[in-house]
């Protein structure tokens, strides 16, 4: 039997991220460092051409600016992408083919340097049926 004080659940570790002008923070609990990193080929992401992570939804929080984030829909209106309605920076998202998971621009976390990622997948969200107008 387990020890009742030992909590077995795995450790989490906090990460902070803000948009360029800073009036967007947020905080991303990450468990075991960042997941499922990534870039998408759809018409939105490959022009923004962020490198995202992804967590669920209860480990993203909004800690400041929550009141300048704008939020951009377009198609089926499902996924939800914020950006700094102050310096144009693209945080974080609710993803379409995930809901229940938001993805983040790790170019927002502090310390993170996309170039020493090294190899990113990529997120087939062009193939994605899309609604006609």
């Amino acid at each position: 039997m387990s020890d009742p004080r030992k909590d077995d659940r795995p450790a989490t570790h906090t990460v902070t991220g803000t948009c360029h002008c800073k009036a967007v923070e947020f905080e991303v609990d990450l468990i075991d460092g960042f997941e499922n990193i990534r870039r998408c080929n759809c018409s939105l992401c490959s022009r923004k051409g962020a490198v995202m992570a992804g967590v669920t939804l209860e480990r993203l929080r909004v800690t400041r600016g929550a009141d300048v984030l704008t939020l951009y829909q377009w198609n089926t209106k499902i996924a939800k992408h914020w950006f700094c309605s102050v310096c144009g920076i693209y945080t974080h998202h609710q993803r379409r083919s995930a809901p229940d998971e938001y993805g983040f621009n790790l170019a927002c976390i502090e310390g993170v340097d996309i170039t020493a990622i090294g190899e990113i997948g990529r997120s087939n969200g062009a193939a994605q049926s899309l609604v006609e107008a």
